[in-house]
């Protein structure tokens, strides 16, 4: 999971700077006044996305299963505290 994280992040990075460069070199348009920064951020987003979607599956889809057995773990752990206390319980009514 730390791993996707990171890759998402470096990819977020790269992007951002690659997209400042190209509207420093007026390749791309600059944003509205100063939203230079903003317009840069936004389309940075938008692309390490859409990027990540394509060039990181495999790494989101380990993260996934990696989440899913931890749900599944805690599940069996809560159901494991349920049943305990239901057996305390109907033990201390028969009593």
């Amino acid at each position: 999971m730390l791993r996707y994280t990171g890759l998402r992040f470096g990819l977020f990075v790269v992007s951002f700077v690659v997209i400042w460069g190209l509207v420093r070199l007026r390749v791309l348009p600059a944003g509205l006044g100063d939203s230079n920064y903003l317009w840069v951020l936004l389309l940075a987003l938008v692309v390490s996305g859409l990027l990540s979607f394509v060039l990181l599956r495999g790494a989101r889809e380990k993260a996934s299963v990696q989440i899913s057995r931890r749900v599944d773990q805690a599940k069996q752990a809560w159901d494991t505290k349920a049943g305990d206390e239901d057996a305390a319980d109907d033990a201390a009514r028969s009593a």
